[in-house]
């Protein structure tokens, strides 16, 4: 069995972080994407290969798999040159899955909790999907009736009329199918919003009887912009947190804070997560994501995300105010 996880997006509502580090190495919780993603299924003997679809930064992405996971599993990494959407991305992979050998495809921008187990005993195609409040986003699957067999896929519609979105793990036995209908939409130059979709080439398997249905997942997490990332780090937090000590600061859990990081007379918490080797002092800091190597002094912070080897500092002020007054330092 293969699984193909395609990473080669450019993440564009994270930037300006993904100007310089892929998204799926964004750090949620003291780990980073990716992480999360190989963590579930690295010790799946049922699995024999990991497919990486990469592209933007994408040697970044490939030197960290092999430094952190190289002897667990076989990997292989394929350039997508071009940015021509998930179908194109997906259809890539099809020369090196054997016929009509099942796969995985995990969207590089997911984190979830799943039992793969139970997944991959099925002998259905199967999408996981989840109720969002803004399917705009998404891909939407409309059902039969109140079966979970799915009738209809569209991609981030305008108009949804469903809000049952695809969260972005895919199980397809008919593999051979699905690599047909890539090719076919690629070759016809079957495009939605301007990129060859996954959802298309799974949609015309729909059109001609192909089975596909639809499995609820409850423990998936958003971290496609920052607000949603901020979101899934307080969640995560809850559960991965370390809440570390460090004399002579005030934590408040749930922290993460790597044990290379330097806290200086500074409150953290709650809802924090400090990478490797930061440096905090005299601050106060609260629902954040601080990355490796950053350095934050003299500053009230909250609802933020500062990344990898930035250097922040605030000034102290001093005074001297007379009654009925007003005064507006932000």
């Amino acid at each position: 069995m293969k699984v193909i996880i395609p990473v080669a997006g450019i993440g564009k509502r994270l930037r300006p972080h993904t100007h310089t580090t892929p998204k799926v190495l964004i750090k949620v919780a003291g780990k980073t994407i990716i992480e999360y993603i190989l963590d579930e299924i690295i010790n799946f003997d049922e699995i024999d290969e990991i497919i990486f679809i990469v592209g933007y930064l994408g040697e970044q992405i490939e030197n960290f798999i092999k430094r952190k996971y190289n002897s667990l599993k076989k990997f292989r990494f394929i350039n997508q040159e071009a940015q021509l959407g998930l179908g194109h991305a997906i259809y890539l992979a099809s020369d090196y899955v054997k016929d009509n050998e099942p796969v995985i495809i995990i969207l590089g921008d997911t984190i979830f909790k799943l039992d793969f187990k139970e997944l991959i005993k099925s002998n259905k195609n199967l999408i996981a999907v989840k109720e969002v409040n803004n399917p705009k986003r998404f891909g939407i699957v409309f059902l039969r009736d109140s079966k979970m067999e799915i009738k209809k896929l569209v991609e981030k519609p305008d108009k949804p009329e469903s809000n049952l979105a695809i969260v972005g793990i895919y199980y397809i036995k008919d593999s051979n199918k699905l690599f047909e209908k890539l090719d076919y939409i690629i070759k016809n130059d079957i495009k939605t919003n301007n990129e060859y979709q996954l959802t298309d080439g799974l949609q015309k398997m729909l059109e001609e009887g192909v089975v596909i249905e639809a499995f609820r997942i409850e423990d998936w997490y958003d971290c496609g912009k920052p607000e949603t990332l901020l979101k899934t780090n307080k969640i995560l937090l809850k559960e991965y947190g370390n809440n570390l000590k460090k004399e002579g600061s005030i934590i408040i859990p749930p922290v993460y804070i790597s044990e290379s990081a330097k806290i200086i007379k500074s409150i953290i918490g709650p809802n924090v997560s400090i990478g490797d080797d930061v440096i905090i002092e005299d601050s106060i800091i609260s629902n954040s994501i601080i990355n490796d190597e950053a350095t934050v002094r003299n500053l009230l912070l909250r609802d933020s995300i500062i990344g990898r080897d930035v250097e922040v500092n605030g000034v102290y002020r001093t005074l001297n105010i007379g009654d009925s007054s007003e005064v507006n330092l932000g």
